[in-house]
Parts: structure tokens; C-alpha cells; sequence
């Protein structure tokens, strides 16, 4: 499989976060196909693991792609359409995945690298907590000493042919705030001898 037919693959069988059970079928299929080393991750991820022909096998790379669709009704007219009423892959994370996967499988062909090279298909990216922390919360990377990771993204604003790189964060992104207040509540009709909890 090539990645145009992954892609297209994907696109027809788009499934919410954390529901990727077909999408991490499919990502699994492929890998096997290429005899590309695996294992899943945060339930519905995917964890591929390529290791260079020299070098130290711990240092490593980490590529990172996101997998879930939309709760959005597809109308385009295509012949590779989504099949699941209400979802689709709207945001590209179906390209994400097949441009992953095309890196892959150029790299484990060739093996021409020093160290590690790890894929990751990372569910959950639509939602809070999302499958960043869910993944990074089962160490995956223990003993191996990460020099980057790199997440890619398509871009409506370049050239086809074009790839756009730059260090640190880029796109807007979802994030988690834990806020706790502290204070002695009341009815609100006293609020001088309340500290008034819900307004804060």
C-alpha cells in the first residue's frame, strides 16, 4: 500500500477521538505490510519503531501524526467520500497519517540513519486531555534520549511541493487549565461575610 491509498483509506472510515479502532486497523495493516516494528499506544494510537544501520540505537527522532476526524457532515464529491454519516476528516489528519506513513516507509527501506526513528499516530488530538498526555503518560520513550519531535501539518498557504519548517510551537492549540479556589461560600445576598466562590 502507498500512501495516496492509505490516505484515501482513511478518508472514507474517518472515526472520532479515541474511537480509532478501524483507523489504528489500518495503520497496523500497513506497517505490517512493510515489516515496519510496532505497538499501540493510548488504546487507539499506533507506536512504530525504526532503528538506523549504526550510531547510538538511543538517541532517537519521534515523528508525530494525529488521526482522528471531525463530527462534521462531509459534502465534497469524491470518489474516496466518507462512509460514516456526520464524520469526516476535515482538519487533514488523514494526511497527516498517510505523509507519516510514506516517511516510514522511505526510512525502512533505506535504514541509511544513525539511531532511532519512531512514528507516532497519535489519537485524540480533537479533545481535552488529548492524546498527547494519554501517550506521554505511558513513557514510551524511556531510555532513549529524544532529540525532537516533529509534527507535521498540512498548509493551505504553500505551494504544492513546498514544506515550511520552524523550531518550537506554530499552530494554536487546545490546552488544559486546572484552577482551584479556595474559599468560604455562602448565599449570595450575604456576600460580605462570604468570600463569593461561584463569582470567582
Amino acid at each position: 500500500m502507498n500512501s495516496i491509498e492509505l490516505r484515501r483509506k482513511l478518508h472514507r472510515t474517518p472515526e472520532l477521538s479515541f474511537e480509532e479502532v478501524k483507523t489504528q486497523q489500518l495503520i497496523i495493516d500497513a506497517l505490517e505490510a512493510e515489516g515496519i516494528e510496532y505497538r499501540k499506544i493510548a488504546n487507539t494510537g499506533v507506536l512504530a519503531k525504526i532503528e538506523g544501520e549504526r550510531g547510538n540505537l538511543k538517541r532517537c527522532v519521534v515523528l508525530r501524526a494525529d488521526i482522528d476526524a471531525l463530527p462534521i457532515k462531509e459534502l465534497n464529491d469524491i470518489a474516496f467520500c466518507s462512509k460514516n454519516e456526520g464524520i469526516m476528516h476535515a482538519c487533514g489528519h488523514d494526511m497527516h497519517a498517510a505523509i507519516l506513513f510514506g516517511a516510514l516507509q522511505r526510512l525502512n527501506a533505506e535504514c541509511d540513519f544513525e539511531g532511532t526513528i519512531f512514528g507516532l499516530f497519535q489519537p485524540g488530538e480533537e479533545c481535552n486531555p488529548g492524546g498527547a498526555s494519554k501517550v506521554l503518560a505511558e513513557h514510551p520513550f524511556e531510555g532513549y534520549n529524544v532529540v525532537a519531535v516533529l509534527g507535521n501539518h498540512t498548509g493551505s498557504t504553500l505551494e504544492v511541493g513546498q514544506i515550511g519548517l520552524c523550531a518550537g510551537p506554530f499552530m494554536a492549540s487546545n490546552d488544559e487549565i486546572r484552577l482551584y479556589v479556595r474559599g468560604r461560600g455562602g448565599h449570595g445576598a450575604m456576600r460580605d461575610k462570604i468570600d463569593d466562590t461561584v463569582a470567582a
